[in-house]
């Protein structure tokens, strides 16, 4: 019987371990693929994972089978990825990466049958292409590299081609492979019988896991990956000094600001400059020296212009740095102490308080009540609750927002306390990408419209110059004049062609142009930007807080009796602003027929008294009001309400306000218990007890479904005619059993509030006697206290409502053939709600009703974006990366495209995009210096009066162009009529260059 139980328990072990295997390893070659198409993930994590699994799961004959389908497409994976090399003709060599394919393939081959089984199958010059065996055995070859193709060699004349090693090699290789087959090396290995060269037993890095989220991993597992923590003490220091050493410190590298020198080099090769540098050279060797320092002082002016604007732009990425967290809480030895984060290494264990920052990436493996501020990484400013649940995926990228199993570095801990242990630290961290993001950006300038307007402009007036001046001498020496003479005039007239007053002329007008728009409370940083304004085909918005108020309000309110309410000024938190609406039934239900002579019910404004209240909005308000943790203060020296606490409470508040209740209004109620709101239960109560009854009040807020769920009745239409006080409220209310009606009632209200974009929470209350002797310890342990058996009251939506006169805005751009596209990291029907609203969405119309979600584009090439048709008008959900290859698309498409954004998130986009504007108010600072302009306002209407400022500028310098272009042809014209008339030439340098630029 122990021999059958043992040999149960064995089978389950393999069975559990094949399967995490096969996930594992079917998840890495799924990134092993996409790998060249997707900048989240790296070629070297992956197979870094690979490796991982390869030593910890299948090596030693713990895991020789594996499923066939799997590895062939983990062999054609590696292929693809043995073939790269580097270096010129004479000293190519495959890379680092290639090394490593390299050795994998050597090892699936020696441990899994299946993987032999698959190359058994495969073509012995695809092998040979692949493979690149002869770059592998060359003298300069690593002593690991001659082993592993020693290895692989034999493995595949035994499994695979039968016993000519020729077949695999180029045949120019043959003597490389000659050699090493008879060298000492291959003899020993033949003696000991060794076949992949093993790690050594020394190597204590043999089974460290490589740095990545692991969000799909439980605590247990993840506890078995880093066998040197311990949850309880940590790692010790011995190990902390290793591991530093082999994962690097945690920090971001120092970003390398351009010289002075560089940057007022990129001024003056400009080729209207050149131009300008060409024809003073040309003057001052004519010994013309007026003219030549008139050329020289308009250079000098160009590029100290110029040169301001790059350098204070090239202050991004120093910005970054001030994000690292200078200090962390770390378990080790035993004891808690606090060290420098830099020091910090993927394996120690982390301790997060209320108002600390991350101080790497963590996998939590303790939560209380976590709830961490992510806006700097997702853009939305709602706290995002955590818990340690392993998050099962088909892709190891999933949005950031997604990952609730995990904290980011440099977000801030906005309540509870949780223990993480550090996954990714440094550049591996989500804030390190952004900052190799930027830095990859900054090396990117493309020339504005104008600017590449103006360098065509100047090779057609090189042109036309040479052929003017050749054709000068030419009818010069026809007259039989001096060559010198003819020559001078010639350089006359190649001055006259160029504008020199142009490059005066732009930088003049697109600095009046950014004066005018500081007055529009947007603030241009670097002055190309104005004139590309006007080009601008697509905006690409970020939501909250751009296209929408940035604060939370109670939209609508529906209560159990069938009775809706809707708020106006919901985001006011000034109680005596706005109003609350009784919707008429008729009205909602949509019973009148629109061609019917009956006159529509329209709604109407509620009396907000409460004593007049019905029983379920009373509850209801009540609710809203008792079972919150947020206030709203006023400040009699300014005269402004102030909120303290979740945007979603403080919404609550403010409705229960602007109907007349306020949380000490509910004489005799005292807190006693509090449940707090978590992501298993998604709901939050509170136990209130009265001082003039015997009654306690469960009140509770959360989710409908899980709400609804743990309710058995529901409050019914209050048949009373008398007004009601708050005292009297109290003690009873009228109930009915929840019937499958009702219930259904209430998921078609809760489905019509969430396809607005609505968030919506439900509310309901249970009357409980308290017994004799009570505390608050028994009353949070006894069963009649607990969120079950509930009274549902209704349902609240809340909604973070678009700005005023951003739809109008939205339409103006549209008119203008400008498309607007909303970039977010909410929900997609929420999203799709808002951009519905403000008409970037509009369902039925060809090109403007897509949206798509970021983990749709995860799976998705770069080319396979460019060519979405139509291409999406939302997207939701989307991490850093997903807006960078959105703006890239579109770019490739041939559009310019601006691009706005609050967060750090947000920085490499705005640097890559054609311009980018952050938002002055919500924006970090990092984003403030990525950008080509600043909202003052944080409003998309200042965008569409900045672009309507761009445009007159960019007409503004298109009419210079001409005006100044017909100056110089009248000049050109009068001069080539004299020298064709042989005339003296009425116009020196001096007087050109005079007309040309103060003229």
């Amino acid at each position: 019987m122990d021999t059958d139980m043992q040999l149960y328990i064995n089978i389950n072990i393999y069975i559990y371990i094949y399967i995490n295997t096969h996930t594992h390893t079917s998840l890495l070659v799924h990134d092993l693929f996409n790998v060249h198409q997707n900048e989240a993930i790296s070629l070297e994590e992956v197979l870094e994972g690979l490796r991982y699994v390869m030593n910890y799961r299948i090596k030693g004959g713990s895991q020789q089978h594996l499923d066939i389908a799997l590895m062939r497409r983990l062999s054609e994976a590696l292929l693809l990825n043995t073939i790269h090399t580097e270096g010129h003709l004479l000293r190519k060599q495959t890379t680092a990466n290639a090394n490593n394919a390299f050795s994998l393939f050597g090892d699936f081959l020696e441990e899994v049958v299946e993987f032999r089984t698959v190359v058994s199958q495969m073509d012995a010059y695809a092998l040979r292409q692949a493979l690149k065996l002869h770059h592998h055995c060359k003298p300069s070859s690593s002593l690991e590299q001659k082993q592993y193709t020693l290895a692989i060699l034999q493995l595949l004349t035994k499994f695979a081609v039968g016993s000519d090693w020729r077949e695999l090699v180029k045949e120019s290789g043959y003597p490389h492979v000659e050699r090493l087959l008879e060298s000492s090396l291959a003899k020993e290995m033949a003696q000991k019988h060794l076949k992949m060269p093993n790690i050594p037993a020394h190597d204590k890095y043999a089974l460290l896991p490589p740095q990545a989220l692991y969000f799909d991993r439980t605590r247990e597992k993840l506890l078995r990956m880093f066998p040197h923590s311990d949850p309880q003490k940590g790692l010790s220091l011995e190990w902390v000094v290793s591991l530093q050493d082999y994962y690097g410190l945690n920090q971001l590298p120092a970003p390398s600001r351009p010289s002075a020198l560089y940057i007022a080099w990129l001024q003056i090769r400009d080729f209207m400059v050149i131009l300008l540098i060409v024809a003073a050279i040309v003057e001052a060797v004519e010994k013309d020296f007026n003219s030549a320092a008139v050329l020289l002082v308009v250079i000098v002016l160009n590029t100290i212009i110029g040169f301001s604007q790059e350098w204070k732009a090239s202050k991004t990425l120093h910005a970054l740095m001030n994000l690292s967290v200078p200090k962390a809480q770390v378990i080790r030895g035993g004891e808690q102490i606090i060290v420098e984060s830099e020091s910090l290494v993927p394996g120690d264990v982390v301790i997060l308080e209320e108002g600390e920052a991350v101080p790497a990436d963590l996998r939590l493996i303790e939560v209380s009540q976590l709830e961490l501020v992510e806006s700097i990484l997702t853009g939305e400013s709602l706290p995002c609750l955590k818990d340690i649940k392993a998050i099962k995926g088909k892709s190891r990228c999933i949005p950031l927002g997604d990952c609730t199993g995990n904290a980011f570095m440099s977000t801030t801990v906005a309540r509870g306390r949780a223990k993480g242990i550090v996954v990714r630290t440094g550049v591996h961290t989500e804030i390190g990408k952004i900052n190799t993001a930027i830095q990859n950006s900054s090396k990117k300038n493309v020339k504005t419209p104008v600017q590449q307007k103006l360098t065509r402009l100047g090779i057609y007036l090189v042109a036309v110059a040479v052929v003017l001046c050749v054709l000068v001498v030419v009818i010069g020496i026809a007259w039989k004049k001096d060559v010198k003479t003819m020559l001078n005039i010639g350089l006359s007239l190649a001055v006259s062609v160029i504008p020199e007053g142009l490059v005066a002329v732009t930088t003049v007008t697109m600095a009046l142009g950014v004066r005018r728009m500081a007055e529009k409370q947007c603030i241009v940083r670097t002055l190309p930007a104005v004139e590309s304004l006007g080009s601008v085909t697509v905006i690409c918005s970020d939501k909250t807080g751009t296209l929408t108020q940035g604060k939370m309000g109670a939209c609508e309110l529906w209560t159990g009796d069938d009775s809706l309410y809707r708020f106006t000024k919901s985001t006011c938190l000034d109680p005596h602003q706005g109003q609350i609406m009784v919707v008429p039934t008729q009205e909602q239900n949509q019973t009148v027929h629109p061609l019917s002579d009956i006159p529509p019910l329209v709604p109407y404004t509620l009396n907000t008294v409460p004593a007049l209240y019905p029983t379920n909005l009373l509850y209801a308000f009540m609710i809203a009001s008792l079972c919150n943790n947020a206030s709203i203060g006023f400040d009699k020296l300014t005269g402004d309400y102030t909120p303290v606490g979740d945007s979603t409470e403080v919404a609550l508040v403010a409705a229960a306000q602007k109907a007349g209740l306020r949380a000490m209004d509910w004489n005799g109620l005292s807190r006693v218990v509090e449940r707090a709101f978590d992501s298993e239960r998604k709901l939050m109560s509170c136990v209130y007890t009265s001082t003039t009854t015997q009654l306690a009040h469960v009140v509770c807020k959360g989710a409908p479904e899980e709400l609804l769920d743990r309710c058995s009745m529901f409050m019914e239409t209050d048949s009373r005619t008398d007004p009601l006080g708050v005292s009297d409220l109290l003690p009873s209310y009228p109930t009915q059993p929840i019937t499958e009606t009702f219930a259904a009632k209430v998921t078609e209200e809760s489905s019509r509030m969430a396809c607005q974009g609505l968030r919506v929470l439900g509310l309901a209350i249970k009357t409980v006697p308290l017994k004799e002797g009570w505390t608050p310890a028994s009353i949070e342990q006894e069963e009649t206290f607990s969120e079950d058996d509930l009274a549902f009251v209704g349902l609240i939506g809340l909604l973070d409502p678009p700005k005023q006169g951003v739809k109008e805005a939205v339409e103006a751009c549209q008119k203008a053939a400008i498309r607007v596209m909303m970039i977010t990291g909410d929900h997609l029907q929420t999203a799709t709600a808002i951009a519905t609203k403000l008409g970037i969405y509009q369902p039925g119309v060809c090109g403007m009703s897509r949206a798509i979600l970021g983990r749709e584009l995860d799976l998705l090439s770069q080319d396979a974006i460019l060519e979405l048709e139509p291409f999406p008008n939302v997207f939701a959900r989307v991490s850093p990366d997903n807006k960078l290859a959105i703006v890239k698309a579109l770019q490739q498409r041939g559009e310019l495209v601006a691009m706005t954004g609050d967060g750090v998130n947000d920085a490499p986009a705005i640097k890559l995009a054609n311009i980018g504007i952050a938002m002055g108010v919500a924006g970090t600072d990092i984003t403030k210096q990525a950008a080509d302009m600043v909202l003052l306002d944080d409003d998309f209407s200042t965008i569409v009066h900045a672009v309507e400022e761009g445009r007159h500028v960019f007409d503004n310098i298109l009419k210079f162009i001409v005006y100044l272009l017909s100056c110089n042809g009248a000049e050109i014209f009068l001069m080539l009529i004299c020298a064709i008339a042989n005339l003296e030439v009425p116009l020196t340098v001096m007087m050109i260059l005079w007309a040309n630029i103060i003229g």
